[in-house]
C-alpha cells in the first residue's frame, strides 16, 4: 500500500507542470503523505536491529548507531551529543528529546532553566521542564539500555503532540558502555541459539570482574558526587549544565525480586523537601497504574533509601530535581531466561517491558504536572540562595598546606559550589576535630562556603559534621564529611562569618644554580611529584628527622633533591617541576641549621619501586580497581596487576612491592605458596594488605592478630531469661546492633613513622568494619583508636566497647621486609582523599631503606 501511494506520488509530481488539474491532487497527498513518512523512517528498535528488542543482548555499538537512526531521520524531535568517551574508547550519548518546537529553541530552554535555578542571571521564563533518563550504569543491568531505545521510538512517535510538547526528555542510554560490554560479550559467546531457563546453566554465571562495574571496577552508581571516573565527570559536567526537575535512574536486582520504583525508604536526609517527597508518590501511583492493569508485581517505600550522596537518585535529588530509582528482577543472572524461585519464567522480554512502561509513565505524569515541577523547582533553589534548610550558614576550611585545600576545592568546582579564599574571618563555629563550638583559628590558607548559594544544600550535605540519620536500616556509608575526607581543618557556623577576602599561589624557586631543591610534603600533590621524578630517572632522598635551613622548618618526609645528582635529568625534571601548585624551595647549602646535613644517615635515598597487586578471582573486584586506578590515573605510576594463582616465588622475584587488596587469596591456606610469601619478605620485599587480607594474615602465625571484644563480666550478663526472647518482627534491628555500615573515627598517629610522613598527628578513618589490630610490641602500631572516637556516621551498640583500644595501621618487620597492614580501606572508592597519601607512603618510603624496632 505504501509502496503504491510513493509512485503514485512521484508520477503526480512529474504530471504536476503538465496539466494544473494535479495540483488538487499534490496538495492533498502532500498533507496525507509526508506524516506517514516521518514515522516510516525512524526505525524501530526491531526493524533497525534485525530482531525483536529483548530476544537478544544488544552490543553497544549497536545502540550507538540506533540513536544515530533516530536523530538522523527525526532531526526536528531529537538533538544528539556525545558527551565523553570510556576508558576502552566507547563513546557516551546523551539524546534530547522533544517536539520540533522545543528542539528549535533547546538553547533557551536551557538557559531558562539555569535562571530558575539560580545558577545563571537573567529574566527568560522557564516553561518547559527537564525529565532526564539514565539507563544501564551498572552494565550487567542490561535490559535498561535495551529499553532506553523503545523508550525513545514510542516518544517520537506516539507521544510527541501530547507530552512532549512541555518537556525535554534526555535519555543516556547507558551509562557504562565498557561493563555493558564485558557483560554483553561475554554472554553472547556462553549461551546457545537460545536462552537456557535452567538457573544452573553457565550463562547465568559470570566471571570474575563482572560487568557491574566499568573498565576500572568501580561502580559508577556511587560516583555521582565524588567524579572520580571519567564517565562520571564527563556526564556531571552536562547534568550542572541542564538541572533536570526529574531524574531516574534504571537498575536490575535479584531474579526473584518484584519490580522497585519510589517513593523511596527511610531514611532520607533531612534536606529533601515535602515536595520532593510528595511528587515521587505522585509518579509510582502513576507506575502503579501501569503495572496493575498488566498485573505486575511492585514493591515501594523499602530497602532503597535516599541519604548516601554520591547515588544516582540522591545526587539529583540533592540538586532540586526528583531523584529516583527503579529496580527490575533480572541483573547478570537473568540471561534471555530464567526459572525463578517460583517456578516462573523471567524472560529478557519482560524486563525491558517494566523498564519501558516505567519510563514512559514517569515522563507521562511529569509532563501533566510541569507548572508544579518548574514552580516547585525554583522555590528549592530560592530557598538555597537565601540559606533556608541548612543550620550551618558559613563552612571554614583550613590548612597549612595549600595543595590540600586545593584538592577539596577541586571537588567543589566539580560540583559547582561556589567558595572564596579568606585571609580573616571573625567569629565562632563548631570545630569538627573537638566536637565544640570554639573561635575560629585559621591556618596559612583557607576556604569559606557560604550556604548563601544555589548548591546550598549539596554543600551542606557534602560538608556538614555529622549527618542525622532518620533510620539506622541504611542502605550505604553513613558518614562522607569532606572536611574529614579530605584531611583539612574545618569549622560550621550558623552565621554568615565576617571575612576578608584575598588570593592565594604556591611560592616557587627554581634555577640551576643552587645546590638543592626542598619540596615540602604534606599533600598528594607532593607525592604526585615524588612519583613523576623517579619516572624521569631523578635521584631523591628524604629526611627522617627535622631539618631547618633557610628560615624555616622542613617536616619529616621532605623531597630532597640535589643538581649535582641529577646533571643528567635536569631538563626533565624542570618539566616535572614546572607546576605552578608546587612549592619549591631552592636550598644554597647541605649544611643545615639544625637538623641533618645532607650526608647524614637520616637522609635516606628513595629507590623506585616496582610494584604489583593482586587481581582475579580471588581479589574483591572494587578494591583491585581502586588501586589500578590510584596508580595509573592518579600518580601516573607503574602497577603491574597479576592473578593470584600466580603468587610464586619466581614471579615475586620480579617485585619490591606487593599490594594485597580486600579478598581471599588461596596462598593463606596453602602451606608453600605462604613459605614462599614470607621467604620473599624476609628477603626485603614489602607487603601491603588492606582489609580482608588483613583478617587473612591475622590468622597466620606470623605475629599480628585482631583484638576481640571484651569478655562479659558476670554481673553484666542478662539475669533474666525472658530478655533472650525476641520477636521475629524484630530481626533487622537485631542484625543492625553489630552493624557499622561506614563511620568516621579519629585515629591518632605515629607521624614520625614512615607510613605517616606528611601527616599531623590526627587522622580520619572511615571504618566499615569491627576490627582493630590487637596493640603489639612486635610491631610497630602507627595508627590507633585508643578510645572510641567515633566523629560521624553509625555504628550498632554492641560495637561500642569493641571499637577501642585497638591498631588500624601498623607495620611489621619479617626479616629484612615489611608487612604493611591496612584495617580500613585508605583509598576507599577513590574520595578518601586524606588517606592516599599514607597508601602511597607504604609503597614509596615504609621499608625502601626499612627500619628496625
Amino acid at each position: 500500500m505504501l509502496q503504491s501511494t510513493k509512485v503514485l506520488f512521484l508520477q503526480i509530481i512529474k504530471d504536476i507542470f503538465k496539466n494544473m488539474r494535479y495540483k488538487i491532487y499534490f496538495a492533498f497527498f502532500l498533507s496525507c503523505f509526508i506524516p506517514i513518512s516521518k514515522a516510516q523512517q525512524v526505525l524501530s528498535p526491531e526493524a533497525f536491529l534485525g530482531y525483536p528488542i529483548g530476544t537478544k543482548f544488544t552490543p553497544h555499538y549497536q545502540i550507538v548507531h540506533y540513536f544515530e537512526q533516530v536523530a538522523k531521520n527525526a532531526p526536528g524531535q531529537v538533538k544528539l551529543i556525545e558527551y565523553g568517551k570510556t576508558n576502552e574508547g566507547r563513546p557516551l550519548q546523551l539524546a534530547f528529546i522533544s517536539s520540533a518546537e522545543n528542539i528549535q529553541q533547546l538553547d533557551k530552554i536551557k538557559e531558562a532553566n539555569l535562571q530558575l535555578a539560580r545558577m545563571k542571571n537573567g529574566n527568560l521564563k522557564a516553561e518547559v521542564a527537564i525529565v532526564w533518563l539514565s539507563y544501564n550504569v551498572h552494565g550487567n543491568e542490561p535490559s535498561s539500555s535495551e529499553a532506553a531505545m523503545q523508550t525513545a521510538f514510542d516518544l517520537i512517535t506516539k507521544h510527541s503532540k501530547d507530552w512532549l510538547q512541555n518537556i525535554v526528555v534526555v535519555v543516556d542510554p547507558c551509562l557504562n558502555p565498557d561493563g555493558r560490554d564485558r557483560y554483553v560479550n561475554w554472554f553472547n559467546t556462553t549461551a546457545g541459539k537460545s536462552g537456557n531457563k535452567n538457573p544452573y546453566a553457565r550463562e547465568h554465571d559470570e566471571p570474575w570482574p563482572g560487568g557491574r562495574v566499568n573498565h576500572y571496577y568501580y561502580d559508577l552508581n556511587r560516583d555521582w558526587a565524588w567524579q572520580t571516573q571519567i564517565e562520571t565527570k564527563e556526564r556531571i559536567k552536562v547534568y550542572n549544565q541542564w538541572m533536570p526537575q526529574v531524574h531516574v535512574d534504571f537498575h536490575e536486582q535479584g531474579i526473584n525480586e518484584p519490580y522497585y520504583f519510589a517513593p523511596a525508604a527511610e531514611p532520607m536526609h533531612e534536606v529533601i523537601t515535602p515536595w520532593q517527597r510528595n511528587f515521587q508518590t505522585v509518579i509510582g501511583k502513576n507506575n502503579a497504574k501501569y503495572f496493575d492493569a498488566n498485573g505486575w508485581y511492585y514493591f515501594t517505600k523499602e530497602r532503597f533509601d535516599l541519604f548516601y550522596p554520591s547515588y544516582g537518585d540522591t545526587y539529583p535529588t540533592y540538586n532540586g530535581s526528583i531523584g529516583m530509582t527503579y529496580e527490575q528482577a533480572g541483573h547478570s543472572r537473568g540471561g534471555l531466561t530464567i526459572i525463578k524461585n517460583d517456578g516462573e519464567e523471567l524472560t529478557l522480554v519482560d524486563r525491558v517491558a517494566h523498564h519501558t512502561t516505567t519510563s514512559l509513565s514517569t515522563v507521562e505524569v511529569s509532563s501533566k504536572n510541569v507548572p508544579a515541577l518548574l514552580e516547585n523547582f525554583g522555590q528549592y533553589f530560592a530557598a538555597s540562595v537565601l540559606g533556608k534548610g541548612s543550620e550551618y550558614q558559613s563552612y571554614i576550611l583550613t590548612s597549612a598546606d595549600l595543595n590540600k585545600l586545593r584538592e577539596l576545592t577541586d571537588l567543589l568546582d566539580k560540583n559547582d559550589i561556589k567558595y572564596s579564599y579568606i585571609s580573616k574571618a571573625n567569629g565562632n563555629g563548631f570545630h569538627y576535630a573537638t566536637n565544640k563550638i570554639e573561635s575560629v583559628r585559621l591556618d596559612k590558607y583557607t576556604v569559606m562556603v557560604s550556604a548563601l548559594q544555589p548548591k546550598s544544600l549539596l554543600a551542606k550535605v557534602l560538608l556538614e559534621p555529622k549527618s542525622k540519620l532518620a533510620d539506622t536500616a541504611t542502605y550505604d556509608i553513613t558518614a562522607w564529611s569532606l572536611p574529614y575526607a579530605y584531611g583539612v581543618r574545618a569549622y560550621a557556623a550558623t552565621t554568615v562569618l565576617p571575612v576578608e577576602k584575598t588570593t592565594v599561589s604556591a611560592n616557587q624557586s627554581l634555577s640551576s644554580t643552587e645546590y638543592a631543591y626542598y619540596i615540602p610534603y604534606h599533600s598528594l600533590t607532593a607525592a604526585k611529584t615524588m612519583a613523576a621524578l623517579l619516572q624521569v630517572g631523578a635521584k631523591i632522598y628524604i629526611n627522617e628527622k627535622e631539618i631547618k635551613a633557610n628560615n624555616r622548618i622542613f617536616d619529616k618526609g621532605t623531597i630532597l633533591l640535589t643538581k649535582k645528582d641529577n646533571v643528567k635529568q635536569w631538563d626533565k625534571i624542570r618539566t616535572v617541576l614546572n607546576n605552578p601548585a608546587l612549592e619549591i624551595i631552592a636550598i644554597a647549602s647541605g649544611f643545615s641549621d639544625n637538623g641533618p646535613d645532607m650526608g647524614s644517615p637520616d637522609i635516606k635515598f628513595i629507590a623506585p619501586p616496582r610494584i604489583a597487586c593482586i587481581s582475579g578471582d580471588e581479589a574483591q573486584p572494587g578494591s583491585a580497581g581502586e588501586i589500578w586506578h590510584f596508580y595509573e590515573q592518579e600518580m601516573n605510576y607503574p602497577v603491574t596487576m597479576i592473578n593470584g594463582n600466580d603468587l610464586k616465588a619466581t614471579a615475586l622475584k620480579n617485585f619490591d612491592v606487593l599490594i594485597l587488596p580486600d579478598g581471599n587469596f588461596a596462598a593463606f591456606n596453602q602451606k608453600e605458596r605462604l613459605e614462599d610469601l614470607k621467604n620473599w619478605i624476609k628477603n626485603g620485599g614489602r607487603l601491603i594488605a588492606i582489609d580482608g587480607a588483613v583478617s587473612q594474615l591475622a590468622n597466620t602465625d606470623w605475629g599480628l592478630k585482631f583484638k576481640k571484644a571484651t569478655e562479659e563480666k558476670e554481673e553484666d550478663k542478662p539475669k533474666e531469661a525472658y530478655e533472650n526472647l525476641k520477636p521475629y518482627a524484630n530481626r533487622d534491628r537485631e542484625e543492625i546492633a553489630n552493624y557499622i555500615p561506614g563511620a568516621i573515627f579519629e585515629v591518632e598517629l605515629d607521624n614520625t613513622h614512615p607510613l605517616a610522613f606528611g601527616y599531623e598527628p590526627i587522622y580520619y578513618t572511615l571504618k566499615q568494619n569491627a576490627s582493630l589490630l590487637e596493640f603489639t610490641k612486635n610491631a610497630w602500631n602507627v595508627g590507633v583508636i585508643k578510645k572510641n572516637k567515633k566523629m560521624s556516621g553509625f555504628h550498632g551498640y554492641q560495637l561500642q566497647e569493641k571499637l577501642k583500644d585497638g591498631s588500624v595501621l601498623a607495620v611489621q618487620n619479617i626479616g629484612s621486609g615489611t608487612v604493611i597492614y591496612f584495617v580500613d580501606n585508605p583509598i576507599f572508592r577513590s574520595f578518601w582523599q586524606n588517606g592516599k597519601m599514607l597508601f602511597f607512603n607504604a609503597a614509596f618510603l615504609v621499608g625502601n631503606n626499612a627500619e628496625r624496632l
